[in-house]
């Protein structure tokens, strides 16, 4: 007798259909599966035997052939387990209703007991479930909340065989799990507040400007000024996630196994700090099986790179064609994959080796050829599409013992909000999804960044002086539009201009670019 089912395979953070066909034939043992499987999708048969005869049930001697189709993709993973395992029972006569089955769609891994186990990527997975037509998916009770985000289909948590056999013979139906879209709580970083950053009123001033814009940011200055300390405070005035953003995030977080047992969202927006001794595959993804790197996992959030200097070179030169592109292809003999990584850049570095050259009262211990060689390894081309460079100096006594409340997160994201709120309605006739000044194209550039007489004739000077580049040209206008939105003007002053040209100089001081 032949049984189908349907499943769900992942090719990055996108699903694919996938029918499961099971056959039992009266004839000398044999437990067969094809279809491009994989050596994990090729154990299942193990797992499957095991978990039938552990939770009660009878395999005959017979000869049992799977087909996972179509056949010319390749099938990975252990997530195939619970539909081989319910077409095989269903060809056994042990589920009985055959065409009940064959409308429905089974996701996961098999213990030896009978136990179904949680696997990665399972709200994608019930994403192209529902855009297939599929109308109930049965996933392991674990993953059950993260696939119950997703709108128009029945998502079941299963915990064991003999759970699921009950449901499908009619004996003890489960209920679907439902998540309330209303009930989530898009929130800051609790506990990380500017209120706790002492001074630095320049430095929290380019963070605002980074934040409204969507603008990548170096900070550069000495050891223990609040560098760090600075950055890790950016998602509290980042803007709150929207649904749409939170259910992108998720995917990625799904697909590389980040996400908590029972987990549903991803309701902040992420903040990856990756040491500098990574790899160029962990920045960018890659493996066998490509899975998402850290510039993907920071996708609508944000990348820190600390002691930027520090990391290699390969890997800091992988950042240049995401930052422009918000995504990043991967290519292996398996195939190309695309994962989106739009991520508001964060760099935080000493000038020097020791930290001090350029202080005003501490003495440098590095010869000049050691402070251009560290210097050095950050390139032009990627120094030139980080919008905004600023130094944090170190604190007076008076700073730090100043017992005055500074600013809080929420008065600056107040400011950060009504800036982005600006630029969206900016945008929204123009046919491109740009939800911030950072991405606007050369075209949008041209439109909405005219300048004034003063304006043009600071940025010529700049643009002369410095020797900037046709891109530093165009992100210095961003910039300037950032920060007309803060100032709440729809026209680019002369004030705006050298702001913005003021928070691209340090390449010249330190690089002598």
């Amino acid at each position: 007798m032949i049984s189908q089912t349907n499943s769900i395979g992942l090719w990055g953070i996108d699903g694919f259909g996938v029918t499961v066909e099971t056959v039992v034939r009266p004839t000398i043992g044999g437990f067969d599966i094809v279809g491009l499987a994989d050596t994990a999708v090729r154990e299942a048969k193990q797992r499957v035997q095991s978990a039938v005869v552990n939770s009660g049930f009878d395999i005959p001697d017979s000869g049992i052939t799977v087909n996972l189709a179509p056949a010319d993709k390749k099938k990975e993973g252990s997530s195939y387990d619970l539909p081989i395992l319910v077409t095989l029972m269903t060809a056994l006569g042990q589920i009985k209703n055959s065409g009940l089955v064959r409308e429905k769609c089974f996701i996961g891994e098999l213990s030896l007991s009978g136990e179904v186990r949680g696997v990665n990527g399972v709200l994608c997975m019930c994403s192209a479930a529902k855009e297939l037509g599929y109308r109930e998916i049965f996933v392991p009770s674990e993953n059950a909340m993260e696939g119950s985000v997703v709108d128009g289909i029945d998502v079941y948590g299963v915990k064991s065989v003999q759970e699921l056999v009950n449901h499908l013979n009619g004996v003890q139906e489960l209920r679907p799990v439902k998540a309330d879209a209303t009930a989530f709580d898009f929130d800051d970083f609790k506990g990380l507040d500017f209120a706790d950053v002492k001074g630095q009123a320049r430095a929290k001033r380019a963070l605002e400007i980074a934040a409204a814009g969507g603008h990548n940011i170096l900070l550069i200055g000495p050891p223990g000024s609040g560098k760090s300390m600075l950055a890790k405070r950016i998602p509290s005035i980042l803007p709150k996630m929207n649904f749409d953003e939170a259910m992108t995030t998720t995917k990625i977080h799904s697909v590389a196994g980040l996400l908590q047992e029972n987990a549903s969202l991803v309701t902040t927006r992420p903040f990856r700090s990756p040491h500098h001794t990574m790899s160029p595959v962990s920045l960018s993804g890659g493996g066998r099986v490509p899975t998402p790197g850290e510039v993907s996992l920071a996708h609508n959030g944000v990348l820190f790179l600390d002691e930027f200097p520090e990391f290699g070179k390969s890997a800091t030169e992988v950042l240049r064609q995401p930052i422009e592109d918000k995504q990043i292809t991967i290519t292996r003999a398996s195939g190309r994959l695309t994962y989106p990584c739009s991520f508001m850049l964060v760099c935080a570095m000493n000038p020097c080796k020791c930290g001090y050259y350029g202080h005003p009262t501490k003495q440098c211990n590095c010869r000049q050829r050691d402070i251009n060689s560290y210097l050095s390894k950050i390139s032009g081309p990627l120094l030139d599409r980080i919008d905004i460079q600023i130094e944090v100096s170190s604190l007076s006594y008076d700073e730090i013992s100043d017992k005055s409340k500074a600013e809080s997160s929420l008065v600056i994201r107040e400011r950060v909000n009504r800036a982005r709120e600006r630029a969206v309605k900016r945008y929204a006739n123009d046919g491109f999804a740009c939800n911030s000044n950072a991405e606007m194209t050369p075209a949008q550039i041209r439109k909405y960044c005219a300048l004034d007489e003063q304006g043009d004739a600071i940025l010529r000077a700049a643009f002369d002086n410095l020797g900037m580049s046709a891109r530093a040209h165009d992100r210095i206008l961003r910039l300037a539009r950032t920060i007309a939105d803060l100032a709440e003007s729809e026209s680019i002053s002369a004030n705006h201009v050298a702001e913005a040209v003021q928070m691209r100089s340090l390449d010249r001081k330190y690089w002598g670019r």
